[in-house]
C-alpha cells in the first residue's frame, strides 16, 4: 500500500468540473486541482477517455492532488465523446483528438490560474497522446512525461505483434466498446445528458473493424506513430515503463531517436505508475515528476540533466512463476543510449540443439509446432495482479526447436533488444515464428526472459507483405523485446523457436513446417559489462501519494478465473482472461459502478481455423436517477480467407432494454 501524504506546501482547491471550449463549439469536461492562493502556476494536463467523474476518480485524486499540493495546476480532461465531454469518439488517437488536445493546451495556458506553461503527463493512452501532441508543437507545451506508451502504433502496440494479429486486438476493442456508450452525469452536463447518451449508443461501434481493415503498417498506423519523424518532438521528454509491461521497448527507441533533452526509466513494473505497483520495488514516482517539472517549468535546480540518460532495473534470475510480487535486482544506468559500452555477443544456432560462440555445420532442422505452444505464455501486458507471467518454458519447448548453451562460466548481464538472424525455408506460403529467450536453471527449470514474434510474410517490411515460396531459402531478423536480465554462472541461455504461439498470436491458416538452417542462423545478445558507477546512482525517494476520495469496494464474485484448460479427447484448448470485476460505491458523488468482463480464447489442436475469441462485458452505473447499463458480447473467428467479427450490444435503463444493435462482418485476411 502506497503511503498517503497528508500535509503539503500548498492547500489544494478542487474544481469538480469546468468546460474547455473547442473552436467548433464542442465543450470538453475537465477536473482541476490547484494550489489555493498561489497565483498563476504551471499546469499539468492528463488527457484520457476513461471518465474522470467516476472511472478514474480515485486514481486521479491520489496523483493530481499531490502535484497540486506542490505548486501545480493539474487538469484531468475527458476526450471528446467520453465521460462528460460533448461530441462523439470514433477511434483511438484520431486527428480530432490530437487537435483537441492542442486547443485544450492553449486554453489552459490562457487561464488566470496558469502561468502560460503546460506539461502533459500520462500512462498508456495518456502517454500515447502526449507524444502525439508534442509532435504538433503547441507553443505552451513545455515538456511531456510518457509512461507505458509507444512511439510506433503498429509494431509495438496491442494490435499487431511483428505483423501477427495480437491477442489483445479484439480484447481491447471489446473493452473500449463497453466504455464508449456510457452516459454522462446530469449533475455535470445538465438535462442534455440523455440526448448525449442516446447519440453515444447509436454511434458506438467495434473498433476492431478499423484495426482489421489495416493489417499492414499503412498510413492508418503511421498516423500518431512519432517514430515516423522523431525530429518533430523538440521539448524535453521523460519516458518510463516496466519490463513486465507491453511497452518497455519504446523507451530506448525514444532515447535513441529524439534529439532534445530526454531521460528514460524502466523498472520491474507491469502496466502501472511506478509508485503504485504490483511488482516491487516501487519508487517515489510523484517526486520524480515534481523534480522534472520543477526543472523545466520553474527553473528549480534539481540536477535532472546530470542524471544518466537511461536508468533501468537489472533483473536477477528467478524461477518460473505465474506471479511475482517483487523482482530482485539493482538499479543500473547508461550515460547515453545507444550505449557504446554494450557488447554484441553472437551465439550460433548449431546442430544437435547447441548454441555456441562459433558456427557449426550448415544443416536444415525442421519444426512444425502444435497449437498448444503458447499456453505457457501468460499475458501480454500484465495489467492485473495474479497468474499472468509465463510458466515453466519446458511446457512450450516440447513443441519448439530449442538451442541451448553450455552452463555459463561466468555471470552474464544483458541490456537491450536481442535479435535472431534466421535463415529458413517453409513449406507453406503463410507462416509465423515466435522466438523466446530463456534462462535455464541447473535443475532444468526454464524462465522466459524476452519474446519476439514475426509474421514471415513481413520479413522484409511491415508495409509490403510477400507470400513465401515453399522450399525457397530466406533471411529474416526477429527483434525480441528489450530487457535487462542477469544470467548467473552455471545457468544456460536458450533460444526456442516455434511456428505457433496461441493465443498471443493468431495462427496462420495452415500449420506450417519451418526448416531452420543451423550454422547460418545466429542470436545476437546485448551484453552489458559491469560499471562501478552503478553503486553511486542517486537513490529514489520512497513512494507516496495524496489521500483518495471516499469509496467503498463492495463484495463481488469473479465469474471466471484466469485458467488454461485442455480437453484431451477432443483436442480443444480454452484460455480465460478475466478483464475486470469490480463494484465500487462513491458516496461523495452518489454513484456505484459495477463491472465485469472476460475474454475467452478457444482452439482445437491441429486445426488453426478453429481459433476464436469470445468476449463479454457488463457495466452498470447506479445513480439516484436510475441504473444505466452496457451489455455486450463479441466473437472473432476465421476461415482460410477471412476474419469474421460478430458483436451484440444491449443498453439498459433500470433493467429494461432501450437500445440494441448487432454486427456481423467479414474482413479479408491479408497475409495473416
Amino acid at each position: 500500500m502506497t503511503p498517503i501524504r497528508k500535509t503539503f506546501p500548498h492547500e489544494v482547491e478542487i474544481v469538480e468540473n469546468l468546460f474547455v471550449p473547442m473552436p467548433d463549439g464542442t465543450r470538453l469536461a475537465a477536473k482541476l486541482w490547484r494550489p489555493r492562493g498561489a497565483g498563476p502556476v504551471p499546469a499539468i494536463l492528463e488527457y484520457l477517455p476513461y471518465r474522470k467523474r467516476e472511472g478514474t476518480r480515485a486514481r486521479d485524486q491520489k496523483m493530481h492532488a499531490w502535484l497540486a499540493g506542490h505548486g501545480y495546476a493539474c487538469v484531468r480532461l475527458d476526450i471528446r465523446g467520453t465521460g462528460d465531454s460533448e461530441g462523439l469518439i470514433d477511434d483511438e488517437y484520431t486527428e480530432q483528438e490530437i487537435r483537441d488536445g492542442g486547443d485544450a493546451i492553449a486554453w489552459i495556458a490562457a487561464q488566470d490560474w496558469c502561468d502560460g506553461q503546460v506539461a502533459m503527463y500520462g500512462i498508456s493512452w495518456g502517454g500515447f497522446n502526449g507524444l502525439q501532441i508534442a509532435a504538433r508543437r503547441p507553443p505552451a507545451l513545455k515538456t511531456i512525461i510518457t509512461v507505458g506508451s509507444t512511439d510506433d502504433r503498429y509494431a509495438t502496440d496491442i494490435h499487431w505483434v511483428g505483423g501477427c494479429l495480437s491477442k489483445d486486438n479484439f480484447d481491447w476493442s471489446a473493452t473500449m466498446f463497453a466504455h464508449n456508450d456510457l452516459p454522462p452525469d446530469p449533475e455535470i452536463v445538465g438535462p442534455a445528458w440523455r440526448a448525449m447518451w442516446q447519440s453515444r449508443m447509436r454511434h458506438n461501434s467495434p473498433w476492431i473493424l478499423h484495426w482489421l481493415a489495416h493489417q499492414r503498417r499503412d498510413g492508418y498506423w503511421k498516423h500518431g506513430s512519432v517514430c515516423e519523424d522523431f525530429s518533430r518532438i523538440s521539448i524535453p521528454v521523460l519516458a518510463v515503463s516496466g519490463w513486465a509491461d507491453n511497452y518497455s521497448e519504446s523507451v530506448p527507441r525514444l532515447l535513441a531517436g529524439l534529439s532534445g533533452p530526454r531521460r528514460g526509466l524502466i523498472g520491474p513494473w507491469a502496466h502501472s505508475f511506478p509508485h503504485d505497483v504490483t511488482v516491487k520495488p516501487a519508487i517515489g514516482w510523484l517526486q520524480e515528476v515534481r523534480r522534472w517539472c520543477d526543472h523545466w517549468m520553474k527553473g528549480t535546480p534539481g540536477g535532472v540533466m546530470g542524471d544518466p540518460m537511461y536508468r533501468v532495473w537489472m533483473q536477477e534470475s528467478v524461477a518460473p512463476s505465474t506471479c511475482y510480487r517483487e523482482r530482485p535486482g539493482r538499479w543500473v544506468a547508461e550515460a547515453v543510449w545507444p550505449s557504446p559500452r554494450i557488447e554484441h555477443r553472437v551465439l550460433h544456432l548449431n546442430p544437435r540443439g547447441r548454441l555456441d560462440d562459433h558456427a557449426g555445420a550448415a544443416a536444415g532442422v525442421a519444426i512444425a509446432s502444435p497449437l498448444w505452444v503458447g499456453l505457457a505464455a501468460g499475458e501480454v501486458g500484465r495489467y492485473g495482479d495474479d497468474a499472468e507471467w509465463p510458466t515453466d518454458q519446458r511446457e512450450d519447448d516440447g513443441g519448439s526447436l530449442v538451442f541451448v548453451t553450455e552452463p555459463l562460466a561466468e555471470r552474464t548481464e544483458i541490456l537491450g533488444a536481442p535479435q535472431l538472424h534466421l535463415r529458413f525455408s517453409c513449406d507453406r506460403p503463410l507462416a509465423l515464428v515466435a522466438v523466446r529467450l530463456n534462462d535455464v536453471m541447473p535443475d532444468g527449470r526454464s524462465t522466459r526472459v524476452t519474446l519476439g514474434c514475426l509474421n514471415l510474410t513481413h520479413r522484409d517490411s511491415h508495409e509490403q507483405a510477400k507470400a513465401l515460396v515453399p522450399g525457397q531459402v530466406y533471411d529474416a531478423v526477429i527483434d525480441l523485446d528489450d530487457i535487462a536480465h542477469a544470467f548467473p554462472a552455471g545457468h544456460r541461455i536458450a533460444v526456442s523457436l516455434s511456428t505457433t504461439y496461441w493465443p498471443i498470436c493468431w495462427p496462420s491458416p495452415e500449420l506450417a513446417t519451418l526448416t531452420v538452417m543451423t550454422g547460418e542462423s545466429r542470436l545476437e545478445l546485448p551484453v552489458r559489462p559491469p560499471d562501478p558507477a552503478d553503486a553511486a546512482l542517486r537513490a529514489f525517494d520512497p513512494p507516496e501519494m495524496a489521500a483518495p476520495p471516499p469509496s467503498v469496494d463492495l463484495p463481488v464474485e469473479t465469474r471466471v478465473r484466469r485458467s488454461v484448460r485442455r480437453d484431451l479427447p477432443t483436442g480443444e484448448m480454452v484460455v480465460d482472461f478475466p478483464r475486470w470485476t469490480s463494484a465500487r460505491e462513491m458516496p461523495d458523488i452518489g454513484q456505484t459502478v459495477t463491472a465485469d468482463a472476460v475474454a475467452r480464447y478457444r482452439i482445437i489442436d491441429g486445426d488453426p481455423l478453429s481459433a476464436s475469441c469470445e468476449t463479454e462485458a457488463n457495466v452498470a452505473i447506479h445513480r439516484k436517477d436510475g441504473v444505466f447499463g452496457h451489455h455486450s458480447t463479441g466473437g472473432l473467428t476465421c476461415d482460410a480467407t477471412h476474419f469474421r467479427v460478430e458483436m451484440r450490444l444491449r443498453v439498459t435503463e433500470n433493467g429494461a432494454t432501450i437500445f440494441e444493435r448487432q454486427w456481423d462482418e467479414r474482413i479479408p485476411r491479408d497475409h495473416v
